[in-house]
């Protein structure tokens, strides 16, 4: 057996089967390029679903780490640190928000948007004890909690988790008529992902995103945008919000904002939202760690500067022109997207998306599929605009 059949053997044997990656096995990565176990070298055009915006090994970011890793990595909230008011601070400052909960993982910041959500539906808005409704879109994935499985419409991600928890009224994504219709005087929250990423990078209709917020407004309803994976310079803005110039009453960070180096997550919002918690009320011993923070105020600073927005504005562009050749040609049949991201609908002539994600990585470029015929294209935003091309040359040979 070669080292790659004898790791994934193992894995196999001894890991649960809850996820069927492509048959690679890396050992090392730097910038857009991972290298396997055997020497082969790959372009990574996927970037760990936006984790690794910023790339393999960031040296700002690794500097960081290792500078915070030689002096404390953990006091749980029990204490303060000095990485903290400064990272609350400067990720509020970046998001025009007065207040930040930190987290851990994405799904993390969606169970504590729910909570906020209900606890201010409570103690503000006055929604009698119990009766707390969330709207949400059909086709999200906001992450795989119980709760969140509940107002899941994927059945994989759903099916044999019963009993699901109550609470939430599911919409088509992008009908503004349905969700006005289905915002009631328990409403307190509407929580969507501005751009849908493993829905297949599903991109609302022009003015849905201002039609959301207007509704909300009206309806004295909390907002809340998962910008976990959309967000942080992925769509060429710092949120994908912004396209429409909308701003939410929170946002959900996660993903990019630890850089690639460790799972940091956020729910930002004004003192009016997230001042609802008191002492005790809800917590996790990692949120807020010094060494989360110490990376995700670099992230922050790396994305003050307005470079990487402004690469994937300018990749983007190049990336759906490309792209969007592909789909004259009659071998794509639809593209969507925005900045650095693409959903890719391949023709079921030319296979399902598993197997153009495989014959990809046998010319040496990694994408993922997702339901069924579609493709992900989220390479990291500090590629070449040469690298880029490459990886679509390889796409376009196996396209024939």
């Amino acid at each position: 057996m070669t080292a790659t059949e004898d790791l994934i053997a193992s894995a196999e044997a001894h890991s649960a089967h809850n996820y069927h990656p492509l048959p690679v096995v890396v050992a090392s990565a730097e910038g857009a390029w991972m290298t396997d176990v055997e020497g082969r070298r790959y372009l990574d055009m996927l970037a760990g679903y936006s984790a690794l915006n910023f790339g393999h090994g960031n040296e700002r970011l690794i500097e960081a780490a290792k500078e915070q890793l030689g002096r404390v990595t953990l006091t749980s909230r029990a204490f303060h640190h000095d990485r903290f008011a400064e990272f609350c601070a400067r990720l509020a400052r970046l998001c025009g928000k007065e207040m930040v909960l930190p987290m851990n993982t994405g799904a993390e910041a969606v169970e504590t948007a729910v909570k906020t959500a209900r606890k201010w539906g409570y103690r503000v808005k006055g929604v009698p004890e119990g009766r707390a409704r969330i709207v949400v879109a059909a086709n999200n994935f906001h992450g795989r909690t119980t709760t969140i499985v509940s107002f899941s419409t994927d059945p994989e991600a759903r099916a044999d988790y019963g009993p699901y928890t109550p609470g939430f009224d599911i919409v088509p994504f992008g009908d503004l008529g349905a969700l006005r219709d289905a915002v009631t005087e328990d409403t307190v929250a509407v929580l969507i992902e501005p751009v849908q990423g493993e829905a297949g990078v599903l991109v609302p209709p022009p003015g849905y995103l201002p039609g959301v917020r207007e509704l909300t407004r009206e309806r004295g309803v909390l907002f809340v945008a998962d910008e976990i994976q959309s967000g942080l310079g992925r769509t060429g803005r710092t949120f994908a919000c912004e396209h429409e110039d909308v701003v939410p009453d929170v946002y959900l960070l996660g993903k990019a904002l630890g850089g690639g180096v460790v799972p940091v997550s956020a729910v930002v919002a004004d003192a009016d939202v997230l001042g609802v918690f008191r002492p005790g009320e809800h917590g996790s011993t990692f949120g807020g760690n010094p060494l989360a923070c110490a990376v995700a105020l670099e992230v922050v600073a790396m994305l003050e500067t307005g470079e990487f927005q402004q690469r994937a504005t300018e990749l983007g562009e190049h990336l759906h022109a490309e792209l969007g050749l592909l789909a004259g040609s009659g071998k794509v049949v639809e593209v969507r997207g925005r900045g650095l991201w693409a959903g890719v609908d391949i023709d079921p002539s030319h296979g399902t998306g598993r197997e153009i994600s495989e014959k990809l990585m046998e010319r040496g470029v990694l994408v993922k599929d997702t339901h069924g015929s579609t493709i992900r294209i989220a390479p990291p935003l500090v590629i070449s605009k040469e690298d880029l091309d490459w990886g679509l040359d390889q796409l376009r040979a196996v396209l024939g």
